[in-house]
C-alpha cells in the first residue's frame, strides 16, 4: 500500500484503467455492482464544474492586464494566442469532419436518442441562447454557454475598470487557486472512479469502442500536425521571418520537455531560457508572453474540444449543424482559454464541453483513459505556439537577436 500511494496520479490512473478493462472483460454486465463509485467520481466533477468555469475564465482573462499594460507588445500578443487559438478549434472540427471519427458507433452510448437530440433552431435564435437572461438560473441549470459568456464578460469589466477592480481580481484569482485546489483533491479519486466507470464501460459495451477512440486519437494527432507542420511554420515565414527550421531546432529543447512533462507549466523554465539563449530575445518580451501563454494559449486543447464536439455528436447520434459549428468554434476557443492548468484538468473541461452541449457524460472515463497519450501532442503543441507567438512579437518590434547564428 505505501508504494501505491507514493506513485504519481497518472501511474494510478494507468494502472486502474488496466485493471478496470480487465475486469470488465472478466466479469461483464455483471461488473455494474461497482458503477455508483463511478458515479460519485462523475457527481464531485459535476459539482465543481459551475464554480471552476466561473473562477478560472474571469482570473484568465484578468491576466491579461499585465500584458495590455505593456502596449504593442501585448496588444499583439494577446490577439495572437486569441486568434490561433480560434483558428486551432476550426482545425480541430474540419479534420473531424473529413475523418468523422466515431460515425461508425453513432448511437452506441446513448440509450435513449431523443434525451439529447438538440432543438431545432435557426442561427439568430441559437446565437440569443447563447446569452443568459438570469446569470441565477444559468447557474442553476448548468447552461454552461450562458455562464462562459457570463464569466467572459465579467472578465473584460474587471480588465476595463484598471486598479478599481484590483480587490475583485485578486477575490477572483483567489477564487481560481481555491478551486484548483479542491480539484486537485477531487483527482485523488480519480484512479478509483475511473477503474468503476472504464470496468462498467467495458462490461456493458464490450471492446467495440476501440475503433470509434483510436480514430478519436489520430484524428486529434492530424490536427495537431497541420499545425505544427502547416499553420505554424507560415505564421513564422510570414509573420515573424525567420527560418522554420532554425525556429524548430533552437526550440526542441523545450519542446522535449513539454512531450516528456506534458505540463505548459513545467516547460516556463525551458521556454524562457530558449527565448533568451537561443533566440536571442529580451526579458521584457518573454518574461510575460511565455507565462500569459501557459495560462491562456492551448492550441492544442484547442484542436482536442474541436475534434472531441464533433466525436461526442456522431456517437450520441446528434445531427451537426452551421449553428452547432458555430458553437463549437466559441465553446472550443473558451474552453482552451480557461482550461486549468492542474493535473486532470482536461476530465473537467471535457465533463464542460459535454454538459454545454447537452450530451450525457459516458463518454468521460474513455476520455479519462486516452487522454494522457492524447495530452503529450497537445502540450508540445501549446509550447510550440507559445514560442511562435513570442518570436512574431520579438520580431515585430525588432527584439530578436541569435536566430540567424
Amino acid at each position: 500500500m505505501k508504494w501505491w500511494f507514493k506513485q504519481k496520479l497518472y501511474i494510478q490512473i494507468f494502472v486502474m484503467i488496466t485493471l478496470g478493462i480487465i475486469a470488465g472483460l472478466i466479469f461483464g454486465e455483471n461488473i455494474s455492482v461497482i458503477e455508483p463509485i463511478g458515479d460519485i467520481f462523475l457527481r464531485s466533477l459535476m459539482v465543481l464544474v459551475v464554480p471552476l468555469t466561473i473562477f478560472t475564465i474571469i482570473a484568465g482573462i484578468t491576466k491579461l492586464n499585465d500584458s495590455m499594460s505593456v502596449g504593442r507588445i501585448g496588444l499583439r500578443i494577446s490577439l495572437f494566442y486569441f486568434l490561433t487559438s480560434m483558428f486551432a478549434v476550426g482545425i480541430g472540427v474540419l479534420v473531424a469532419f473529413l475523418m468523422r471519427p466515431g460515425q461508425n458507433a453513432e448511437g452506441m452510448l446513448a440509450i435513449e436518442t431523443e434525451d439529447v437530440e438538440p432543438e431545432t433552431l435557426n442561427l439568430i435564435n441559437q446565437l440569443v441562447s447563447w446569452v443568459p437572461e438570469n446569470a441565477v438560473e444559468a447557474m442553476a441549470n448548468q447552461n454552461m454557454l450562458q455562464i462562459i459568456i457570463l464569466s467572459i464578460a465579467l472578465g473584460l469589466g474587471l480588465l476595463a475598470l484598471g486598479e478599481k477592480g484590483k480587490t475583485l481580481k485578486k477575490i477572483f484569482n483567489e477564487g481560481s487557486d481555491l478551486m484548483l485546489k479542491i480539484t486537485e483533491y477531487v483527482m485523488y479519486l480519480a484512479p478509483y472512479g475511473i477503474f468503476a466507470l472504464i470496468a462498467t464501460t467495458v462490461g456493458t459495451l464490450g471492446t467495440d469502442m476501440l475503433m470509434a477512440t483510436l480514430q478519436f486519437i489520430y484524428t486529434q494527432y492530424l490536427g495537431l500536425a497541420i499545425l505544427l507542420i502547416v499553420v505554424y511554420p507560415l505564421l513564422l515565414k510570414f509573420l515573424a521571418k525567420q527560418n522554420i527550421i532554425t525556429f524548430y531546432k533552437k526550440a526542441s529543447p523545450a519542446l522535449l520537455i513539454a512531450a516528456s512533462t506534458s505540463s505548459s507549466a513545467a516547460t516556463i523554465p525551458a521556454s524562457m531560457k530558449v527565448c533568451k539563449e537561443n533566440f536571442g530575445i529580451p526579458e521584457k518580451v518573454y518574461g510575460f508572453t511565455i507565462p500569459l501563454g501557459s495560462t491562456v494559449n492551448m492550441d492544442g486543447g484547442a484542436v482536442a474540444w474541436g475534434v472531441l464536439a464533433v466525436f461526442a455528436s456522431y456517437l450520441y447520434g446528434m445531427e451537426i449543424t452551421f449553428a452547432s459549428v458555430l458553437t463549437f468554434v466559441f465553446l472550443g476557443t473558451a474552453l482552451s482559454i480557461g482550461t486549468a492548468g492542474v493535473r486532470g484538468a482536461p476530465i473537467i473541461t471535457s465533463t464542460i464541453l459535454l454538459s454545454t452541449l447537452g450530451l450525457p457524460l459516458e463518454l468521460v472515463p474513455i476520455l479519462a483513459a486516452i487522454w494522457p497519450l492524447i495530452d503529450i501532442g497537445n502540450t508540445t503543441t501549446n509550447i510550440t505556439g507559445d514560442l511562435v507567438g513570442t518570436t512574431y512579437v520579438a520580431s515585430s518590434e525588432n527584439e530578436i537577436g541569435k536566430f540567424s547564428e
